[in-house]
């Protein structure tokens, strides 16, 4: 297992990265696609120089799919974004699918599974693997019943693992990671916290309710080789305090990284 963090596009962004001794970045470009694209020249530079491999590109939140069937130019895009990672030597791209309130369980399946089937193809074409994530952000492939129907039909569709999502819906992520461990190809390092039931904040994983000795335990036994990646989140860990925590999560983990 490697450790990196979820960062930008700007040189200095890179220069942050490796000031923490961390082996790679995350970019997830989400609304800001367009920027991304308009300067992945400049980020295969910042990578090269800064030997800070760009480990995965991800798109949170867009809508894939409508009622009348996929949406073209979401396709269009994400075909864009795959090129991109092709260029950057990253092998891993993280999208999702909204769920269409109009149409049954079994037809959201139905069209998730063709815009996957298109983004696999492509992908495999590039030397890019196509993940999903299991965030609740305009997507429904998020948990047992979806990655049941969907990854269980595309063995070649991965999943982007983040506990905390997991956590705040009620669900059982050490079952999930048992379970789907095996389709994991990327996991993201966030602290949870609820009080009552309800969420309270995202402190640096390490100081939340994660039990993140028991979680990597499972991905050991599952044989899971790849990365670990930072997502500092919380609206109360800012600035200053922010930096602090991120450097107490990196050591955090590092404990648990015998790899």
């Amino acid at each position: 297992m490697t450790l990196g963090i979820i960062s930008w596009i700007k040189e200095e962004d890179f220069i942050k990265v490796k000031e923490k001794g961390l082996s790679f970045v995350e970019l997830d470009v989400n609304d800001r696609a367009e920027e991304f694209l308009a300067h992945v020249d400049e980020v295969k530079a910042y990578s090269e120089k800064y030997e800070l491999p760009i480990r995965a590109i991800g798109r949170w939140g867009s809508g894939r799919i409508c009622k009348d069937g996929i949406c073209e130019d979401e396709l269009s895009l994400e075909c864009r974004l795959i090129d991109a990672a092709q260029k950057l030597g990253c092998n891993i791209y993280i999208t999702g699918c909204n769920y269409v309130d109009e149409l049954s369980y079994y037809e959201n399946c139905g069209l998730a599974i063709a815009y996957f089937e298109k983004l696999i193809a492509y992908g495999k074409e590039k030397g890019v693997r196509i993940a999903t994530y299991n965030c609740r952000w305009n997507n429904f492939v998020c948990d047992p019943m979806a990655f049941t129907v969907i990854h269980g039909y595309l063995k070649d569709l991965y999943i982007k693992y983040d506990t905390s999502h997991c956590i705040y819906a009620g669900g059982d992520y050490l079952q999930e990671a048992r379970d789907w461990g095996q389709r994991f190809i990327h996991v993201h390092i966030k602290g949870a916290l609820t009080i009552d039931g309800k969420r309270f904040d995202d402190p640096p994983a390490g100081m939340d309710m994660t039990n993140w000795g028991a979680f990597l335990a499972i991905l050991y036994a599952k044989g899971y080789q790849e990365g670990l990646s930072i997502e500092p989140h919380s609206a109360n860990w800012k600035g200053e305090l922010g930096d602090k925590g991120v450097d107490y999560t990196i050591d955090f983990i590092r404990k648990l990284i015998l790899m």
